[in-house]
């Protein structure tokens, strides 16, 4: 908490506050007075600033399933909440993808001899079910929040529009965008890709569970495996690093997205990156 002296004139009789004090979301309250004029303190100040304006968050479904590696874990998404918390109390603008591995994986299902379209299609219904069940967890701990889907289920959630979407994140309120793209063949990396570039986010922080970064191989597979802290996303393509899908990685690079790759199981990860805080892995068009 700071102090900032504000002195105004002596001849105050007739004082009152300015405008700017008024409307200002700090709270400001009158000291007392001074030789000099009125006293007043500014409490509650921001001084930590976010290097990010808009951001938007990927959270897989196995981050959510926590560590029982399915379904929805109560602990965990109540963890993520809270860090979603801190990072919108910053003044951040944030929008989520969720995915949906944590119920169904289309790819898994068209392995098994589901047709690959209508599992896909099961699998937007799962990432609606984990957006849902983020969104009882923001609002209640009072992050005002809506769900948006690409397929249309108005009596859960609105459809996505892009200018609502934005309007959202304008006013304060956390948007989760569910249901992928809405098309079949499409990951939900994909969709963070695309959601990101449409609603001008600065940056894709894709929060994973279990590793805290891009390793050159599977870490808990070979303990030669080495963490990258920089990567451009032609190298992601080339090295065939797995940190998301082809056409995400492509859609990031042609569109000036960078991403972070980071752990969100360490409480307070997601503020630490959005203040710029050097973390985990990026990735971008090229390397410093």
């Amino acid at each position: 908490m700071t102090e900032r002296q504000f002195v105004f004139p002596k001849r105050a009789e007739h004082f009152c506050v300015p405008f700017f004090l008024s409307r200002s979301p700090c709270a400001r309250s009158f000291v007392g007075w001074t030789l000099e004029g009125v006293q007043f303190k500014v409490e509650g100040e921001q001084l930590e600033q976010p290097v990010f304006k808009r951001v938007v968050l990927k959270v897989s479904g196995e981050s959510l399933s926590g560590q029982n590696g399915y379904g929805i874990d109560a602990v965990t998404i109540s963890s993520i909440a809270q860090q979603v918390k801190d990072v919108v109390a910053l003044g951040v603008q944030v929008a989520i993808v969720c995915g949906g591995g944590n119920i169904w994986r289309g790819i898994a299902g068209s392995e098994n001899g589901i047709d690959r379209a209508t599992a896909d299609y099961m699998g937007m219904l799962a990432t609606v079910m984990n957006s849902l069940a983020l969104q009882d967890a923001l609002e209640q701990i009072e992050v005002p929040t809506r769900v948006q889907t690409s397929i249309a289920m108005q009596q859960i959630a609105e459809p996505y529009i892009r200018r609502k979407a934005i309007r959202h994140l304008e006013k304060g309120r956390v948007v989760i965008f569910a249901a992928g793209t809405g098309n079949p063949f499409f990951s939900t990396d994909t969709t963070a890709a695309l959601r990101a570039a449409e609603i001008e986010a600065e940056v894709i922080l894709m929060a994973k569970n279990k590793v805290d970064g891009v390793y050159s191989a599977d870490p808990f597979k070979d303990s030669t495996a080495e963490k990258f802290e920089q990567l451009t996303y032609l190298d992601v393509l080339n090295k065939n690093l797995g940190v998301m899908d082809s056409t995400a990685s492509s859609l990031c690079m042609d569109n000036n997205i960078p991403l972070i790759v980071f752990n969100i199981t360490e409480q307070g990860n997601i503020k630490r990156v959005v203040l710029g805080e050097r973390i985990g892995t990026i990735v971008k068009g090229s390397v410093d």
